[in-house]
């Protein structure tokens, strides 16, 4: 591509779609005269250097990389033509073969970030078609790298998994603080007290993981070998069938991500 690179993103108005496009101003990757954004009906009041329309194809005509930030239910009404530019899809279950054949192009790249993008720490695995050349991949790994961290896997199975284990991002520690602080609010604790030590729990437990880059198992069994009340609470939810229920749920999620892929 000739001159500054020049991005559009269909679904800008909506959490994910804005946070890539911070991330991505932030970082210097688009200059926000070179950046489009799409929404439906009352124009957003952020990023008021860039250019917002309602028209996405005019969105795509006017860029060299166009990423998809919409719903999959919504993609299928999206019939946009970027005559053989690069597309990049953060759409859960929307294979390579189906972004190519929709859009005209051979140059597709499937990612799947998840919400923690808005504070740069999203983990966003993704996929290229053969045809997405060096300097394609350099922009998505420079877009991604912006949003946290990134890595190109070997095939769409991977990304379904991934789906559910990363691309719910806060979903699965929230749930397990939402636990936390029922039984701790049941307990008799006042309840603006159970979510503050709650919500730190888990923000510590994130920050120390990524300072240590451990292996998660390593940290657990550290606890265990103290044969304390850590002990004793992991041991208990264990025999519960804690490691079960994860499990379940993350098969659940790979399932529909297969699912949301296939022909309707």
């Amino acid at each position: 591509m000739n001159g500054p690179l020049k991005v559009g993103i269909v679904g800008g108005a909506g959490w994910l779609g804005g946070a890539i496009a911070q991330a991505m101003l932030d970082a210097g990757i688009v200059q926000p005269g070179h950046l489009s954004l799409s929404y439906r009906s009352k124009r957003p009041e952020c990023f008021p250097e860039s250019v917002w329309k309602t028209d996405n194809q005019a969105l795509a005509d006017r860029s060299d990389v166009v990423i998809l930030s919409v719903r999959p239910d919504d993609w299928k009404d999206l019939t946009i033509d970027v005559n053989g530019k690069l597309v990049v899809s953060v759409m859960a279950g929307i294979r390579l073969e189906a972004l190519c054949a929709r859009h005209n192009t051979p140059r597709a790249v499937r990612t799947l970030p998840n919400a923690a993008a808005e504070v740069r720490k999203s983990y966003t695995p993704w996929i290229a078609t053969p045809d997405v050349t060096d300097a394609d991949r350099a922009v998505v790994r420079a877009v991604f790298d912006a949003c946290g961290l990134q890595d190109e896997v070997a095939s769409e199975t991977e990304i379904d998994y991934l789906t559910g284990l990363t691309g719910s991002g806060p979903a699965f520690p929230a749930l397990l603080a939402e636990a936390m602080m029922k039984h701790a609010v049941a307990s008799g604790l006042d309840r603006d007290v159970a979510r503050r030590a709650v919500n730190t729990i888990i923000v510590g437990a994130g920050r120390l993981l990524e300072r240590r880059d451990d292996c998660p198992t390593d940290t657990v069994n550290t606890f265990l070998d103290y044969r304390g009340t850590t002990a004793a609470a992991i041991e208990d939810m264990r025999a519960a069938g804690f490691d079960a229920a994860v499990a379940r749920g993350l098969a659940a999620a790979f399932t529909k991500s297969v699912r949301m892929g296939e022909p309707s």
